[in-house]
């Protein structure tokens, strides 16, 4: 599945940017501005949460557990020095999606017999989306961490994250993610519509 990740750095505004992925397919949506206030933020889900109940789409936003519990939305994603996954699952519920960073296979160790649901894993490339970036894993260090995660049985869904472009799409599925997140690559896209449609085409049907 593809997982969108908002951008607060390009000119089209967010709510635009999430009608617009919407419009080309997406059905997971991260609302990420780090540097927003909760109000600001509080304004995009309101404007965008009836389309996404509309279209069934799957709404999160990053860290920000108690408004992600105010708000209503289906979960959060959590960085590795944002609120603990434990302490999120107390707050949100049993229901609520909680996606965790994983840099390494020692991470993905680290919170694996937590309550989570899916692992971000990467960076895959360098990416200016994300402030203080951990070491940029590549191709083979993602495929290493899936393969490890096969090895023991570590069942979590894990998303390759960070740089992604169109043409790392299908071999970093053939590595071992079961999804994947773009931000910049649409975001900056010359129509976030049809840039998104091309996105959602690579990915994996279920049978």
């Amino acid at each position: 599945m593809l997982q969108y990740i908002t951008n607060t750095d390009c000119k089209t505004p967010v709510t635009d940017q999430i009608f617009a992925v919407i419009e080309g397919g997406c059905k997971w949506i991260q609302i990420r501005m780090k540097d927003a206030s909760d109000d600001d933020i509080r304004k995009v889900v309101e404007a965008v949460k009836p389309t996404c109940i509309e279209k069934e789409v799957f709404l999160i936003l990053n860290d920000r557990v108690e408004l992600a519990k105010e708000l209503n939305v289906g979960g959060v994603h959590l960085g590795k020095m944002d609120t603990l996954p434990s302490k999120a699952r107390m707050i949100l519920g049993p229901a609520a999606v909680i996606g965790v960073t994983a840099n390494t296979y020692s991470d993905v160790v680290a919170v694996s017999q937590l309550d989570i649901d899916y692992y971000g894993i990467g960076p895959f490339r360098y990416t200016d989306t994300k402030k203080n970036l951990a070491p940029v894993l590549g191709l083979e260090g993602i495929r290493k961490i899936c393969f490890e995660m096969a090895e023991n049985d570590i069942t979590i869904p894990h998303v390759a994250v960070g740089g992604i472009r169109y043409e790392d799409v299908l071999p970093l599925i053939e590595a071992g993610v079961n999804g994947i997140a773009v931000s910049g690559a649409i975001a900056f896209a010359d129509d976030i519509r049809k840039e998104t449609e091309r996105f959602v085409a690579l990915m994996p049907t279920k049978e």
